[in-house]
This record gives structure tokens, C-alpha cells and sequence, in this order.
């Protein structure tokens, strides 16, 4: 019998899974619990899962278990059809209440609050029921998402060297970026300040995966000063604001973010240039898939606003 039948006649889609909740955990118990059955049961379905393929999915070891190379693909493959399955579901869930469709998409932290809300407001506004879900805040976390097929596009930029073999890119803006302290930071009323000062003072950083992080460490290096010492990794706009404003951290944060809270005398922006050679962030889509109508339609949303965007800029720039 082929593999194609042995597949099609013994799996059903909680052998799959079982399969895509190992990807993610070591052990078989704990992916038994994450798809609520017993660990004899998970057991025996991952023996049959194995016997359908003809060779081991996974290799035991003290600490847990450990896909195959072969066993690599096929974990990798579920994990992705689980995550279509779910978005599929939660869509079809949607629409049997009255909705119209399900858009799950990442977006950077910098985009959210500018070019991304208004693209979700615009086409909020042509499909009141539209169900949106938003996930991750940094190029490096949607990233990830966007390859598990957790979300269908992104909103962020390349996070690594071999991200263009993976996921095509559209450039939409540029990002400014600001340092920024609470207001009356010892710092706030200075009118020249050096990166040599500045490390001195503790700081909230993204994780060095983010492209930002790893422009800002670069900012560092062509200043010859070291990192700082005094630092909180952080990827929540939300926690890095409060952090902000609780202390005498500094922070770099995209204007975008920050604006709201400069005008409101919650933050101050400091006197020092920084994220220049910083790349636009755009609309990233895995390579070779087809975007489903309502992705369609809101890169489309997005694509306007960024045009308006750029164009109101060039206007007050003339």
C-alpha cells in the first residue's frame, strides 16, 4: 500500500494534532494534555502515526523526545496545518454566527499605532462583522508566527539573513525612531548628550533578535561605547511605556508610539539621532501562497494609507 493511502486510512486529525503539539513541547505526556487525552492513549496514537509513515517520527531520549530528520518535516508540516486548521475553523465559527471571515495578521510594535490601526478601521468600516486578531510586537516574534502559519501576512521587516527565501516583502514607511525618558528625567532638559552618557543609565531594550535591538547595539559600537550594563529586555509596548515612566530607563521606541505621550508631557524625546540607516518595514507574506480575500483587501487598505501617508509627508517637507 502507499504512503499517500496509509496516511488517508489510519490518521485522523487528532494524530496531526498530537503531531503539531510535539513540536512544540519535549515530552509526550505534555503534549497528551495539550490535545486532552491520556498519556497511553497519546502513546499509542504516535506508534500508529509511525507505522503509517514506515519510519520513526521521533528519537526517545532522558530528557524527552526529538524529531528525526525525516520526523522534522513531518512535525514542521503539522504544526503548519494545524495552525490553517484553526484559523479555518475559528473563520467558518465566525461566519456561523452572522460574521464574514476571520483576518489574523502579526504587526510590528512601530506600525501598530499609525498605518495598521487605520487600515483595521478602514476595512472595519466595509465589514462591520470581520473578525481581526493582531499577534506579536516584534519583526523577529511575527516572524515566527507567519512561518507556523499562525497568521496569514505580517506587518515588520526581515529579522534574518535568510528571510527572503521564505516570505516576500512590500515596503510600506519608514520608521522613526526617538530615545525617549519619562518627563523629568534628569536628562529631559539637556540640549546635547553623548552615547557615552547615556549607556551610563539603565535601559529597556528589545531582545537582540529584533532588527531594532540589533540596529541600536550597532548605534553603540559606531559610538565605540559599550552596551549598557543596567538593561530590561522587553518586546510589550505597553510594559516598556510604564517601565518608562516608572524610573529613569531609557528607551528607543518609534515616534509612532511615542507621540501621543511626548504631547501629553508624559515623555520626553532626548537630542540624539539615531536609527537612520534603519530599513522600512512592509507587508510580509509567505512565498508562493495565494492571500485570502480579506488579507487581499486589508493589504490593499494598507497599501492606501502608507501612499497618504507619504504624500502628506511630502507636502509639508515642500
Amino acid at each position: 500500500m502507499s504512503l499517500t493511502r496509509r496516511l488517508v486510512n489510519r490518521l485522523k486529525l487528532k494524530h496531526w494534532a498530537l503531531l503539531s503539539a510535539l513540536a512544540d513541547t519535549p515530552t509526550l505526556n505534555q503534549a497528551a494534555a495539550l490535545i486532552n487525552v491520556t498519556q497511553p492513549s497519546a502513546t499509542k496514537m504516535l506508534a500508529d502515526i509511525e507505522q503509517a509513515f514506515g519510519f520513526a517520527i521521533f528519537e526517545r531520549h532522558a530528557r524527552g523526545m526529538r524529531p528525526t530528520a525525516l520526523g522534522l518535516e513531518v512535525v514542521t508540516y503539522a504544526r503548519h496545518t494545524q495552525a490553517s486548521l484553526d484559523r479555518f475553523l475559528e473563520g467558518m465559527e465566525v461566519r456561523r454566527r452572522g460574521g464574514h471571515g476571520q483576518l489574523v495578521f502579526g504587526a510590528i510594535m512601530g506600525a501598530a499605532p499609525d498605518l495598521v490601526a487605520a487600515a483595521v478601521a478602514d476595512i472595519k468600516r466595509e465589514r462591520p462583522r470581520l473578525g481581526v486578531r493582531i499577534l506579536g510586537e516584534t519583526s523577529d516574534q511575527i516572524g515566527v508566527l507567519l512561518e507556523r502559519h499562525e497568521i496569514e501576512l505580517a506587518v515588520g521587516r526581515f529579522a534574518g539573513p535568510l528571510d527572503h527565501n521564505k516570505f516576500d516583502f512590500s515596503a510600506l514607511s519608514d520608521e522613526p525612531l526617538r530615545i525617549v525618558v519619562r518627563s523629568g528625567h534628569p536628562l529631559s532638559e539637556r540640549r546635547r548628550i553623548g552615547w557615552d552618557e547615556l549607556v551610563r543609565w539603565p535601559w529597556v531594550l528589545q531582545t537582540l533578535t529584533s532588527p531594532a535591538r540589533l540596529m541600536l547595539e550597532d548605534q553603540f559600537a559606531q559610538a565605540q561605547v559599550s552596551s549598557p550594563e543596567d538593561v530590561i529586555e522587553c518586546s510589550s509596548i505597553f510594559a516598556t511605556l510604564q517601565l518608562l515612566q516608572s524610573g529613569d530607563a531609557i528607551a528607543m521606541l518609534p515616534e509612532s508610539v511615542v507621540r501621543d505621550h511626548v504631547r501629553a508631557s508624559l515623555l520626553a524625546t532626548l537630542p540624539v539621532a539615531v536609527g537612520q540607516d534603519m530599513k522600512a518595514f512592509g507587508i510580509l507574506t509567505r512565498k508562493n501562497e495565494v492571500l485570502s480575500d480579506v488579507a487581499a483587501a486589508f493589504v490593499g487598505h494598507l497599501q492606501a494609507r502608507a501612499q497618504a501617508k507619504s504624500q502628506a509627508a511630502s507636502a509639508v517637507s515642500a
